[in-house]
């Protein structure tokens, strides 16, 4: 199959390599010169336990060099999902598949502006990977990939379940289900317990779990989220606040995306994980004040890169 990935990261390259060895033909698209010239060079090196190896793919800066795709999986971060949704337009054309496994909520409806909702799918994956540098990236962590259709319709779960056979060929364990929403809220709750935390304070995520107060902070913004999400009407898992817990000390010495955007003085995620929450509390007439804080930290701390 030909598979287009938007946005090359550490996520965008590791489903990349796996789908390329699979025998699939694989495309990754990039504005990171250095990192598609790597790639084009030499392959993506993917660094595992004690190992690595080097997965042949094509990569370019212009869409126009790929053509026409069966597949667009969307891995860009969620600041950048209006550009990679006006790429996926190009590449996908009429019948083509837009798969989102952004962080954050909101992607799949900037999607929908370009995309027909019924050729879009959504959904999260438990991997973890870190770039290590132009054309190398570590996978940090396995676990299961699901997804859904944005559109309510049995054609939609179709085309999900293609996909998820199509991942689980590559060995990305997938599942493909019709409630994907409530599924993308749970794992934006695991963000909101531990993103913006790590990321102010500069510790890994199994740090978390160090102190009595940093625990209660991660909890009270993650009890305020499953408020919105209940007063929504999603089914969040009621042990919400124990999997962010398992969640953090499963990943100890991984640094989060958000820490490591900070880390390099980049525009993080924070609109689309606390902030939302933050919007969503406020239509509904609810109080959020732990998730606007920490909001509003990220967004000074952001103001304030030297």
């Amino acid at each position: 199959m030909k598979i287009a990935v938007v946005g090359a990261g550490a996520m965008g390259s590791l489903f990349g390599a796996l789908l390329a060895e699979a025998g699939n033909e694989v495309y990754l698209y990039d504005v990171w010169v250095e990192h598609v010239q790597a790639v084009n060079r030499n392959g993506v090196s993917v660094e595992r336990e004690a190992s690595t190896r080097q997965v042949k793919l094509a990569a370019t800066t212009d869409p126009k060099q790929i053509g026409q795709t069966e597949l667009v999986i969307v891995f860009v971060k969620s600041t950048r999902t209006r550009q990679a949704a006006e790429t996926a337009q190009q590449i996908a054309g009429a019948d083509g598949t837009v798969l989102t496994l952004q962080n954050g909520m909101g992607n799949a409806d900037v999607i929908a502006e370009f995309i027909a909702p019924e050729h879009i799918l959504a959904g999260t994956t438990s991997h973890g990977a870190t770039m290590l540098g132009p054309g190398r990236i570590r996978h940090a962590g396995i676990g299961p990939t699901i997804i859904g259709t944005w559109a309510d319709s049995s054609q939609g779960l179709q085309r999900a379940e293609k996909f998820a056979d199509l991942f689980n060929q590559a060995g990305i364990e997938t599942r493909a289900i019709e409630d994907v929403r409530s599924v993308i809220w749970n794992k934006l709750l695991i963000n909101i317990g531990i993103n913006a935390i790590t990321a102010l304070t500069g510790i890994k995520n199994g740090q978390l779990l160090d102190l009595e107060v940093t625990r209660r902070l991660s909890q009270a913004a993650v009890t305020e989220a499953m408020a919105v999400a209940r007063a929504q009407g999603v089914d969040v898992y009621p042990d919400a606040v124990q999997r962010v817990f398992q969640v953090a000390e499963a990943t100890g010495a991984n640094r989060s995306s958000m820490g490591q955007d900070v880390d390099h003085h980049r525009q993080t995620e924070i609109s689309t994980i606390n902030g939302f929450i933050v919007r969503e509390a406020e239509r509904l007439g609810l109080d959020a004040p732990v998730n606007a804080a920490l909001t509003a930290l990220i967004q000074t701390l952001e103001h304030h890169y030297q």
